[in-house]
């Protein structure tokens, strides 16, 4: 029983915290995309990229707007990745080859942060810093544009489509919103004993008399961006393993929070802006309670690990960093697969054959709970518009949701959107078991292997980035067949969502009767939850029997 008050304590901790920060972080944020005003330095980046701010976009123009943007992050990034011996602070590191780079490129421009290189031997300072860290900003501040998009699609009102303007929001983003919580938390990681230094590598004396180097580095500054912005890719191979990443329990804590903050505040930002505070309270309801479900049952199975060993030791030890303990290392598991995070602080590979479950579900649920920085939230709204349209034709009724209507071509963007997700991770997994390129990589043989390659593949697509450790992703087949999941998984839902708020921001807000469905009551909530468990299961329980189900059994 004793081993349970290191998981209740630290998960209150994280509870008390988040919704002390929750209010203001949330109400901050609704000013950032409501407020007229540009500062001064924004300004200036909008010169230089020479783009007019004001200019309110119809969908396509700001679809246009972001997939350009990101096409020349994946071209800067590929460039840096492949020129990187010859740039200054390299630290004598290499070049990376075509596959690799492209996988690094496309990893980092769509916040999946999978990384299948060890960061401190691969990578040099310039590239970490000019390349991988400010693809941590503005990734994120693509996922939070698409967001803050289809709310003001949500509360617009006969326009032609017009949702904002990309520009700004994504210089918002990364000025207002990213840098200081980025400036803050690094501090506090320092503070903890995360490195923050250019050192190359340094010969130190271990214990037993040898001789170990050790890189130095921008870390902290790094790991801010990394959770802030629940992108995930490690300065070091070990990611927030590494006791120079993060050292202690309370550094493993603040990450985790870290995590958090963002995706768990933006539903308030959601409630102010469309000017009912309670639509905001019933999504963050369902999030937290689907959060808090997973991580229950991600550190059961971890406490309760079968066998003597396990037993023994408290937990299911194997893979985990003692200093975070099996309780730690459930709460950043959960945290990190429900947040489209790559961040890892033990090895997914070790983890109990249900916690492993738990985890892939964590991401297959696509996640929303509370998901990645805006992609949580505009994906747990899709949930919302799927949920009034059932309700809906449970009564005979029109479905609508905050006074637009749910018709035919509304359902038929979501519809897609919904499987896109599935269709990658099913079609790619079944590629990967099936081709004698992809079967090469897989170590483990019966239901571990096919949980391995599903991990995998279902990281990719979601955009979250962590990897299960067992497979071997580093060849030319995996770098490219992910690669293509990152892409679709990242860009076939932006559009499907941006095209949705350009429909809702045409529309007339209709007013609602006695007839229209509360959207902000606990019964839209516990119907939400049902919803976003009832798709996953019809899709993914069959896969799942056959990996960690069965291996749970066996």
């Amino acid at each position: 029983m004793s081993s349970t008050w290191p998981a209740l304590a630290q998960t209150a901790v994280l509870v008390v915290v988040l919704a002390a920060v929750h209010v203001p972080l949330g109400d901050y944020l609704a000013r950032v995309y409501t407020s007229p005003r540009h500062l001064r330095v924004e300004r200036a980046v909008y010169r230089v990229m020479r783009v007019d701010a004001d200019a309110d976009q119809r969908w396509t123009a700001y679809l246009l707007s972001l997939l350009g943007f990101s096409l020349a992050s994946v071209l800067l990034l590929f460039g840096l990745a492949r020129l990187q011996g010859v740039l200054p602070m390299s630290l004598g590191t290499q070049g990376f080859d075509p596959a690799g780079a492209w996988n690094t490129a496309v990893s980092f421009a769509t916040n999946t942060n999978w990384q299948w290189y060890a960061g401190e031997a691969a990578a040099g300072h310039l590239l970490q810093m000019a390349g991988l860290t400010v693809q941590n900003f503005v990734s994120a501040g693509v996922g939070i544009a698409v967001a803050v998009a289809l709310i003001r699609g949500l509360r617009r009102s006969g326009t032609d489509g017009r949702v904002g303007n990309f520009w700004s929001d994504l210089t918002r983003t990364c000025v207002r919103v990213l840098l200081p919580l980025a400036f803050v938390g690094a501090v506090a990681l320092v503070a903890t004993g995360v490195i923050q230094s250019f050192d190359p590598h340094t010969a130190t004396q271990t214990l037993t008399g040898g001789s170990q180097l050790l890189l130095g580095g921008p870390v902290a500054s790094q790991e801010a961006i990394k959770l802030l912005g629940t992108n995930g890719g490690g300065f070091f191979n070990a990611n927030s393993a590494h006791p120079l990443e993060n050292p202690t329990p309370v550094s493993n804590l603040l990450e985790v929070l870290l995590l958090l903050i963002i995706p768990f505040s933006l539903p308030r930002t959601f409630g102010v802006m469309v000017g009912d505070r309670r639509q905001g309270v019933a999504i963050v309801s369902v999030m937290g309670a689907l959060f808090l479900a997973g991580t229950a049952l991600l550190t059961w199975a971890e406490l309760a690990g079968h066998g003597l060993v396990p037993q023994a030791a408290g937990g299911a030890l194997e893979g985990k960093e003692v200093r975070f303990g099996a309780a730690g290392s459930a709460l950043f598991a959960a945290a990190t697969t429900g947040t489209s995070t790559g961040a890892v602080n033990s090895m997914h590979d070790s983890l109990t054959a249900p916690g492993g479950g738990v985890a892939a579900f964590g991401m297959l649920l696509g996640e929303v709970s509370p998901g990645g920085v805006g992609s949580g939230l505009y994906g747990m709204l899709v949930l919302a518009i799927v949920t009034v349209f059932i309700a809906g034709l449970m009564v005979g009724r029109t479905p609508e949701y905050l006074g637009k209507k749910i018709g035919r071509q509304e359902m038929a963007l979501v519809a897609l959107y919904i499987l896109t997700v599935p269709m990658l991770v099913l079609v790619g997994t079944g590629l990967a078991v099936a081709l004698p390129a992809g079967q090469a990589g897989i170590q483990e043989s019966g239901p571990h292997g096919l949980t391995e390659v599903l991990y995998a593949v279902a990281s990719a697509s979601n955009n979250n980035g962590s990897a299960f450790a067992g497979l071997t992703a580093s060849t030319p087949f995996y770098n490219t067949l992910l690669g293509m999941c990152m892409l679709a998984g990242r860009f076939i839902p932006v559009a499907l969502v941006l095209a949705l708020a350009g429909r809702l921001s045409s529309q007339r807000s209709v007013p609602a009767t006695s007839g229209t469905l509360p959207t902000h009551e606990p019964l839209f909530a516990s119907m939400l939850a049902g919803v976003a468990l009832i798709v996953v299961g019809l899709t993914f329980i069959p896969v799942l029997s056959l990996g960690p189900v069965v291996e749970s059994l066996s």
